[in-house]
């Protein structure tokens, strides 16, 4: 599985974590580095930064992914819909929680969130609503 990290490096406690999670190996931690300049329009920023990981067509549509988003809102969610409609779906996402009381600061993987499940229950409630 291919880690796309949009945000702070990632320890290997962390990745350790993601595995157990996901129940899957990492191959490869992608750093993307998600700094833009906010005086530009977002969107090219974020699609030449994700166009820079060199990922092939094929390997977008057929490799596991899990995402470690970007802290910026805006700039995370042009991510989600550029990666959706390279991948064909939402990746999961890393969700990162700050340990209480750690000196300094430290982070634990809270969970995986799987996107596409999240979705797929938006539609069936959208249904069912009708």
């Amino acid at each position: 599985m291919l880690v796309l990290n949009f945000s702070h490096p990632l320890t290997p406690n962390h990745l350790e974590q993601v595995e157990v999670l996901t129940g899957r190996s990492i191959t490869r931690v992608v750093e993307i580095d998600s700094q833009v300049d906010n005086n530009q329009p977002l969107t090219p920023q974020v699609v030449s930064l994700i166009d820079q990981v060199g990922i092939s067509a094929a390997d977008w549509q057929t490799l596991p992914y899990v995402v470690n988003p970007p802290s910026l809102n805006y700039i995370a969610m042009i991510v989600w819909v550029e990666l959706h409609g390279r991948c064909g779906y939402f990746l999961p996402m890393i969700r990162l929680r700050l340990i209480p009381e750690s000196l300094p600061p430290q982070y634990e993987v809270a969970e995986i969130i799987n996107l596409q499940t999240i979705r797929e229950q938006a539609r069936i409630k959208r249904k069912r609503n009708h």
